[in-house]
């Protein structure tokens, strides 16, 4: 177990030591810290400076879907006949939100700490040496001074990731990702930079809340790196719901009065004013607020990577898929970066996933057990919650040929099958698979319809284990449910191939 140890006066008030240190205590963090250690006598300490249970918690992925469930069940509802016409009401949907997010408050996720046996340290953690990070309270936080945390094993990097704000933008006291989560006065104008899932899905529950949204996206379609049908199916619903798409235009300046923050989800000053450029020149566009929905970046500059030689560079060089002997040679066998702080795939899923695969990693290390074996090829699988929603898993078709496998694809309608169909009385999406021709196996999937994620995972099961599509052939879907798609699709695929 950990245990504490008053120091000298010259020295840190607190000394603690852990079998494994993990700054950042949000999802991904409190997985590795469990599974390094379950099942064993190893101690764990989880470094977090602000709310236990990070960004996904608090900021980002339940406040989001606590807000876009209820506007696609209205959306839905209104496309059914027999239902009528719903209508959102806005205080009741914040409600809802907060409630999810638990009012911000993280005493159920400490609790959940410390039933697990992982000690809690609150502040603002940075490496100072080899096993070594000094803790320093962060402003408002009880504690009488720095701790120093010594970790015995492993120090274990999971501190997320934080928004990019184009320069353009930075004197603006911009909106993010967290103030669009957590909104509370709601612009009558909102205008977003960016067309990417956060673009894409705050634009949809703004909308839904009153505002008249404007995103202006520097490329020529939205949801870059997924099939392009999927942007395309994404810019008509948004069009559909009053929202406004400028494409192909980038933000050159702006200006705003009184640019501050005013706390999480208020109006961070007076009206935004941009200039932007696109294939007519240049203009000025206003608004009341502007959200800055341009890509996240790993969270290290302030890790204290110097302290041992390293870089951000380093860090997420290298991070890799799997847990053979090559993975992470770039860093020391005591430190592991995992999450968004890795740069790989800024996804909660994926990062838990990546968690228990290093925490496991950890705990043979200590205990002598048998690594867990981790397939060639683990696919990522990604869901917008809009309506229609878009989900996918492994590579699209553009992605495969670059690595040089010849596939073939199959496409159908989301609204081709009985049971999808019956979803909406107007139902848009596609569905699609990209086969490997060789191997005749699954390597892409993408779904484009209502509650397509619940499609998804299905073909994250196909390509993890490698089924060959003329066995899926013989997985039987219910009568009449989404699933049906399934066989649609592999009928579609060419004779020889699915024959077996």
């Amino acid at each position: 177990m950990a245990h504490e140890a008053n120091a000298t006066d010259a020295a840190p008030t607190t000394e603690i030591t852990a079998d494994v240190v993990v700054l950042g205590g949000g999802p991904v963090g409190e997985n590795a810290a469990q599974y390094a250690t379950e099942g064993t006598d190893l101690s764990a300490v989880i470094i977090e400076g602000e709310l236990l249970g990070g960004e996904c918690s608090y900021y980002a992925c339940i406040p989001s879907k606590a807000l876009l469930r209820p506007t696609s069940v209205a959306g839905a509802a209104a496309h059914l006949d027999g239902v009528g016409d719903p209508e959102i009401d806005r205080d009741a949907l914040l409600a809802r939100r907060d409630t999810w997010v638990s009012n911000y408050d993280d005493s159920g996720q400490v609790q959940w700490a410390e039933g697990a046996g992982i000690h809690v340290v609150r502040g603002h953690g940075r490496l100072v040496g080899e096993r070594e990070v000094l803790v320093e309270p962060a402003d408002g936080q009880d504690g009488s001074g720095p701790t120093l945390v010594h970790a015995e094993r492993a120090v274990v990097l999971a501190t997320g990731s934080e928004a990019r704000i184009p320069e353009p933008l930075q004197a603006l006291a911009p909106w993010t990702s967290r103030d669009v989560t957590g909104v509370r006065e709601v612009p009558g104008q909102l205008l977003i930079v960016g067309g990417g899932v956060v673009a894409v899905e705050a634009a949809t529950w703004m909308a839904a809340l009153g505002s008249e949204v404007t995103m202006l996206v520097r490329g020529d379609g939205l949801l870059s790196g997924y099939e392009p049908f999927a942007g395309e199916h994404m810019l008509e619903a948004l069009g559909n719901l009053g929202v406004t798409v400028e494409l192909g235009t980038s933000v050159v300046s702006g200006e705003r009065a009184d640019a501050r923050r005013t706390g999480l989800g208020r109006l961070h000053g007076g009206a935004v004013t941009l200039q932007v450029e696109d294939a007519d020149g240049r203009r000025d566009v206003t608004g009341d607020e502007v959200l800055a929905a341009t890509g996240r970046s790993p969270r290290l500059s302030s890790v204290g990577l110097e302290a041992i030689g390293l870089t951000a560079d380093d860090v997420t060089a290298a991070a890799k898929p799997t847990s053979d002997d090559a993975a992470e040679t770039a860093l020391p066998d005591w430190l592991h970066a995992v999450g968004d702080a890795s740069g790989e795939a800024p996804l909660t899923h994926w990062g838990k996933y990546r968690a228990r695969v290093i925490g496991q990693r950890i705990r043979a290390g200590a205990t002598g057990e048998a690594l867990e074996p981790v397939p060639d090829a683990v696919p990522v699988p990604q869901v917008v919650f809009t309506e229609p929603q878009v989900t996918s898993a492994g590579l699209t078709e553009a992605q495969a040929r670059e690595q040089g496998i010849d596939v073939v694809t199959a496409r159908v309608p989301f609204g081709g099958a009985a049971g999808s169909a019956v979803l909406r009385d107007d139902v848009t999406g596609t569905a699609q698979l990209v086969v490997d021709a060789s191997t005749r196996q699954l390597v892409g999937a993408t779904f484009v319809g209502p509650d397509a994620s619940e499609m998804i995972h299905s073909a994250t099961i196909a390509i993890v284990g490698k089924v060959p599509v003329h066995v899926l052939r013989h997985a039987v879907p219910s009568f009449p449910t989404a699933s049906e798609l399934w066989l649609q699709l592999l009928e579609e695929l060419p004779r020889e191939m699915r024959a077996g």
